[in-house]
């Protein structure tokens, strides 16, 4: 049987752990659009409330919680922290396996973390709707949760391609009130724009940030709330590391080994592994390991640069490992990893070589995930299953041997079983992203007289 490690709600993080300040050589600021100079805050008001900007650029290491958000994040956390023995014992496992288990949130995903906060500080700076785009739709699914609790209007933009393969997270989202679009849409300019060249494009989230971001831009009433990337999401998704951390030592391991995260803009990642920075930078030998996939290969094939980080080039330009905002990835089935860029503190991390990346192909993580699911009895969100397959894979070393592993699962995959479907049924393919592709698609990053390439 499985080992739980739980947390009583009083044990529920009372403020964020913030690793900007601990980053060495720290993050470059985020440029205007138009010009390529340095933003001031004032440039974000248009889309976000002063509270989430502050938040942004804040050097503050640690940051209160509204008691009003922990009210709703102890529905459901602190979550659980699992000793996956049954998946050790199915793969000759010769490191101990753990899992952070955030399928358990009512959105059934890590996602909530930063949409309830996100929400909160919205409606208590006036604002009466959000706007957002989805790739999978665990996001959109989150964000509709949480403008439900406070009584915000919300509109999604779906990508294209999740919103034909995941219909019932969209039946989610309407549930909580939201209004779902199909993105690229004819409802905003940056889609018609789109639409005019490829009536066909199956949609990337680039191209429904833009969407999201100009209807925001356009609206007094109205803001953006992002589900990753931004340096305040990944702060709001710390409450997963610090729960873990007193959940492993309450487990007997004290620091873990190895820490794992998919990575898709990298939120769920940053959460489980930023709280152990400090002990790394310290001395402690912990291995940061952010897995993505080969059909967008953000961390291991793009460019360390300055990128929009929409389709339009709307949104500030941020430093950050990037594929080009122009990028459009094929329709694979972990569309919540389908982002032409990362985080820009997850990009940092990488530059410092705190953080691995690597990349996986759909078929070996769909296998993974078939195993964890036929011993763990949870079905992991596709995206998910590339944390699994790391961690198999690494705790199958004979030099991990009596290690500890960790790796947070992010959400479950009880809307993608048409995904498991195709699997099961020989229909989905490795899909190695070519290189010609790749550098058409650089040919759109920015040209600016600042530097780029640091």
């Amino acid at each position: 049987m499985s080992k739980k490690i739980f947390l009583p709600e009083s044990d529920l993080p009372r403020q964020w752990y913030n690793v900007m300040p601990d980053i060495p050589n720290g993050l470059e600021p985020p440029r205007h659009p138009a010009t390529g100079k340095i933003i001031a805050p004032a440039d974000m008001q248009a889309i976000f409330p002063d509270a989430l900007i502050e938040q942004e650029m804040s050097d503050r290491r640690w940051i209160d919680i509204p008691e009003e958000v922990l009210r709703i994040l102890a529905i459901w956390r602190p979550s659980p922290l699992v000793r996956a023995d049954r998946l050790e014992e199915a793969i000759g496992a010769k490191a101990r396996i753990y899992f952070k288990n955030e399928s358990v949130s009512p959105a059934g995903s890590h996602k909530p973390n930063s949409a309830i906060p996100q929400a909160w500080y919205n409606m208590k700076a006036g604002i009466k709707n959000l706007t957002t785009e989805t790739g999978a739709g665990q996001w959109g699914s989150s964000l509709a949760l949480a403008c439900n609790f406070f009584h915000l209007g919300c509109l999604i933009y779906m990508v294209r391609c999740s919103y034909e393969q995941k219909p019932f997270r969209r039946s989610m989202m309407k549930a909580w009130q939201a209004d779902v679009i199909p993105s690229p849409s004819d409802t905003t300019q940056s889609g018609r724009s789109v639409l005019a060249k490829d009536p066909a494009c199956p949609g990337s989230l680039g191209i429904a940030i833009s969407e999201a971001v100009e209807v925001a831009a356009g609206r007094p009433d109205t803001s953006y709330a992002l589900g990753s990337v931004l340096n305040h999401v990944l702060l709001h998704q710390t409450v997963i590391g610090l729960e873990t951390k007193k959940q492993l030592d309450l487990a007997g391991e004290g620091l873990p080994d190895i820490v794992i995260g998919c990575c898709g803009g990298g939120s769920n990642f940053g959460g489980i592994a930023a709280p152990f920075i400090p002990e790394r930078l310290g001395g402690a030998k912990i291995r940061f390991i952010g897995v993505e996939p080969s059909a967008c290969p953000t961390m291991t094939r793009g460019h360390y640069t300055y990128d929009y980080g929409d389709n339009a080039g709307l949104t500030p330009l941020l430093k950050m490992h990037t594929l080009g905002s122009g990028f459009v990835p094929p329709g694979i089935h972990a569309g919540g990893l389908r982002y032409h860029g990362m985080s820009p503190i997850i990009s940092a991390l990488v530059r410092e070589k705190l953080v691995e990346p690597v990349s996986y192909h759909q078929l070996e993580c769909f296998e993974a995930a078939v195993v964890f699911a036929r011993t763990e009895g949870i079905i992991p969100a596709p995206e998910s299953s590339h944390a699994i397959r790391a961690a198999i894979d690494e705790a199958r070393k004979e030099e991990n041997t009596g290690k500890s592993i960790v790796f947070n699962l992010s959400g479950h995959g009880h809307f993608d079983m048409s995904s498991y479907d195709r699997y099961f049924d020989n229909e989905i393919t490795n899909f190695e992203m070519p290189d010609e592709v790749l550098a058409e698609a650089a040919k759109s990053l920015p040209k600016f007289g600042f530097e780029q390439n640091g």
